[in-house]
């Protein structure tokens, strides 16, 4: 089969072994499969990544020198399935938790050099954690659940209720996907920040009250002008050094933070400050099985919609072009790959 393989921090489209399914497995064709963000900084930063992996107990496992497929945030069409696997048809649209289940160990799908992620024709999934796509949905939709299974966890664990207030800063690919969850839940006012024109207008377009340049008028002041009085919870999504310090510094008193952004080099904020203002603090990273099937279940109901952040659809060969076309936010948000489509980044309108 083909795949986009990453090694030594370059993409390269080659033939790569055809997965074989295990018992308990099944065999997919990838229909589906967003670029994440973490896989391009996987991808530029990947000795930092398998640095952290040692550090956070995983082990030596992942080395960037070593061919590997990217892709956790996949749909799927079901082609075989191995021994002792049951309830799926051939032709079956399935989504799953990007890793898979074996007794030696858990396998990270997009991640591990023994089996391929969704950057592939074909990949294989654990039969007993996959959910078949319901209602219909498409692929491009379906493909989407990982991403905001990611939202749907930090609302969650951010501990927002109706009567609370909400500032998402930073209008990425998650900081967006929270704004559904949080429309969905009778939150108001949201009032959202991003140096980007398109992405606050995408902000807008997912439920946001308020869009604005932080150039412009700090987020929390525009919170203020439009509410000012209701409990308020922020949601940091950028992940760069110095964010964690710039919200704590905007935070109005008693404010709970919650931090979503992926920040990988060594970062500091002043605990003084929000030690004097009170403040809650709560990281969050990745989502839960009951979260994972919320997702998908909301978005194939239409309470939550996605359309508006997939911006554009591309081949496996175009994938390179893809990573560097992300660098620029006002073109992208998600860039679903098709391993079945041509090479051109296209933008589309669901």
């Amino acid at each position: 089969m083909r795949a986009v393989v990453a090694e030594n921090g370059r993409l390269e489209v080659r033939d790569y072994a055809d997965p074989v399914p295990e018992a308990g497995e099944i065999l997919v064709a990838v229909r589906a499969c967003g670029i994440c963000g973490s896989d391009i900084h996987t991808l530029a930063h990947g000795e930092e990544v398998a640095a952290l992996e040692v550090v956070l107990g995983g082990g030596a496992g992942f080395d960037p020198a070593s061919p590997y497929v990217l892709g956790h945030e996949f749909c799927a069409e079901v082609l075989d399935a191995g021994a002792e696997t049951f309830g799926f048809d051939a032709g079956d649209l399935v989504v799953s938790m990007p890793f898979l289940l074996r007794p030696s160990g858990v396998v990270p799908l997009g991640f591990a050099h023994s089996e391929p992620g969704g950057y592939a024709e074909r990949m294989v999934l654990t039969g007993g954690i996959c959910l078949k796509v319901p209602n219909g949905l498409d692929h491009r939709r379906a493909a989407l659940t990982e991403p905001m299974a990611v939202a749907l966890h930090a609302v969650n664990k951010s501990g927002i209720k109706q009567g609370d207030a909400a500032v998402i800063v930073g209008c990425g690919p998650i900081g967006l996907a929270i704004i559904p969850w949080l429309r969905l839940r009778g939150i108001e006012p949201i009032v959202a920040a991003d140096f980007s024109a398109k992405r606050r207008e995408l902000a807008l377009e997912l439920g946001a009250d308020l869009a604005v340049d932080p150039r412009d008028e700090a987020v929390t002041d525009a919170w203020r002008r439009v509410d000012g009085a209701k409990e308020l919870v922020i949601f940091e999504a950028v992940g760069t050094p110095g964010m964690i310090d710039s919200v704590v510094s905007m935070a109005p008193s008693r404010a709970r933070l919650l931090i979503a952004g992926v920040c990988m080099p060594p970062d500091t904020f002043r605990p003084f400050v929000a030690i004097i203002k009170e403040l809650s603090m709560q990281f969050v990273y990745c989502y839960d099985g009951d979260e994972f099937a919320e997702a998908l279940q909301a978005i194939a109901e239409g309470e939550v919609v996605v359309d508006s952040l997939i911006t554009g659809t591309v081949g496996l060969d175009g994938v390179s072009e893809a990573f560097r076309l992300l660098g620029d936010p006002e073109d992208h948000v998600k860039i679903l790959i098709e391993p079945g489509s041509g090479p051109e980044v296209l933008h589309v309108s669901t």
